[in-house]
């Protein structure tokens, strides 16, 4: 085969299409593109090979790479290329600023920062079907970097003798980019309410103490520490503040703006270079506390986070952002859009997400059963009205949707009202989370279950907006004295 398939088609191009069928589960992909699906299943069979080969000469051989994107473009006619074309993720790069992203789940909180005029330098996301939906949606330059786990860059071994010290730093150093601004909504699973109840349950530490999770928080300040950016965007659940009766949040507290004096808990020694700390906007701000912020403001969905705007403390002192940078100033919009906005019609939707009548004879059985105790579980209906607000998206509501049912009482079926629910589809989630309006349409390559626990895991993109544009203002000074 001669690479005249490749003819009017970039390398980046053609690349990027083979990746999609890394990223996209196959039926996934048949409904998105139009593609019928055991079309869509057989090229897969075949692209895990060229994606095999691809990947053991990438950035090493041109020409060998061209040979191979040929011959498997020889396996799509003109039409699939072109409707699989239309699902490549745009370019989503600007040239104002470099940010990393932390713990980045599907793009939640980079999405505002790149809409701003930002360039993503870093990614790190350890969960695989996270990754596809990230990677699905935004398109990085060559020099951005994709990591799984931020221990192999900030707790390294080498020979299987763990770095420390200077050792830890320098390393770090070399592995994350120079950036202006970092992003993290670090792991919410060890403090919140749902998941410190779910370890105790099952005798395992939680907070700080949760081994897997609760940790990465200091892995942040290893970086902190060591590229010193000026600003740190760092998001997680409300019950942060409150989680073992607030002594962790005293801990991150003093962590941050003591930064210097930690060195020995982070690194096992002290620097000998002078390491900045950080200020945090509103730390001691009367109640109601401005870095909690419902997302229920922006979107018809009750979700409160605790967000820290952190700023580098001699940045703060020349340019006195500690005047400038108050979350009592973003914007909350005097109409915020409605479930009506993010709701399909239930006649448009698959019956698929309708309740089995085991399942809705089950969650009624059990609100009636806690209403009886005076407890107040169960589920959460709601309808197209206007003021409607949904309870908070979460991560397990792919089990039964009992947190969020869509009333479907205006839907018949053979002449008899259906009289049971459904759950969202996950586009709608993703305009609930306000990833995208109704006219947009939010690349999901991963199945319902995936999709459901992605959503439930990241955040209400129009806070972040709010935040993002905070900042904008003193980039450009910042980027002059930092």
């Amino acid at each position: 085969m001669n690479t005249d398939k490749l003819s009017g088609k970039t390398l980046s191009e053609a690349s990027t299409i083979l990746e999609l069928f890394a990223w996209w589960y196959p039926g996934r992909l048949a409904e998105e593109s139009g593609i019928k699906v055991d079309r869509v299943k057989y090229i897969c069979k075949l692209a895990r090979g060229f994606t095999k080969s691809s990947n053991e000469i990438l950035d090493k051989d041109e020409s060998s790479m061209k040979a191979i994107l040929s011959k498997f473009l020889n396996y799509l006619n003109e039409e699939e290329y072109q409707r699989l074309k239309n699902l490549l993720p745009k370019t989503s790069s600007g040239k104002k600023f470099d940010f990393v992203d932390l713990f980045a789940g599907i793009g939640g909180l980079r999405k505002p920062f790149s809409e701003i005029g930002g360039r993503c330098v870093l990614t790190c996301e350890w969960d695989l079907y996270a990754k596809k939906t990230y990677k699905a949606n935004w398109k990085d330059g060559k020099t951005h970097k994709f990591i799984s786990d931020i221990k192999n860059i900030t707790q390294p071994s080498i020979n299987e003798e763990r770095l420390t010290g200077c050792d830890q730093a320098k390393y770090i150093d070399s592995k994350v980019p120079q950036h202006e601004i970092l992003l993290a909504g670090f792991p919410c699973q060890p403090f919140s309410i749902a998941g410190v109840s779910k370890k105790n349950s099952l005798k395992r530490h939680h907070g700080f103490h949760c081994e897997d999770q609760g940790q990465l928080f200091f892995d942040i300040c290893r970086i902190l520490s060591v590229k010193q950016p000026p600003v740190a965007i760092l998001e997680n659940v409300k019950n942060l503040k409150s989680h073992d009766r607030g002594n962790t949040f005293e801990t991150i507290k003093e962590v941050l703006t003591n930064l210097c004096e930690h060195q020995k808990l982070l690194f096992g020694n002290e620097f000998d270079e002078h390491v900045e700390p950080y200020w945090i906007a509103n730390m001691n701000g009367n109640a109601p506390d401005p870095k909690i912020i419902d997302g229920g403001n922006y979107v018809p969905q009750h979700r409160e986070r605790i967000v820290l705007v952190c700023v580098r403390q001699d940045i703060l002192s020349e340019l006195s952002l500690d005047e400038k940078i108050d979350l009592r100033n973003i914007k909350i919009p005097k109409q915020r859009i409605t479930l009506e906005d993010v709701l399909d019609k239930n006649t448009d939707v698959s019956p698929k997400f309708t309740l089995s009548e085991e399942l809705w004879q089950y969650l009624q059985n059990y609100a009636k059963k806690h209403k009886e105790k005076g407890n107040g579980f169960g589920f959460g209906m709601v309808s197209r009205n206007r003021d409607d607000t949904t309870r908070t998206l979460s991560a397990r509501y792919y089990k039964d949707g009992s947190e969020i049912l869509i009333n479907q009482d205006d839907l018949k079926m053979d002449g008899e009202i259906q009289g049971r629910p459904r759950k969202m589809t996950p586009q709608e989630c993703a305009r609930l989370m306000g990833f995208v309006s109704r006219n947009e349409n939010f690349m999901i390559p991963v199945s319902n279950t995936r999709a459901y626990k992605q959503f439930g895991n990241s955040v209400v993109v129009p806070v972040f907006r709010e935040i993002a544009k905070l900042i904008e203002p003193h980039i450009a000074d910042i980027k002059k004295v930092r």
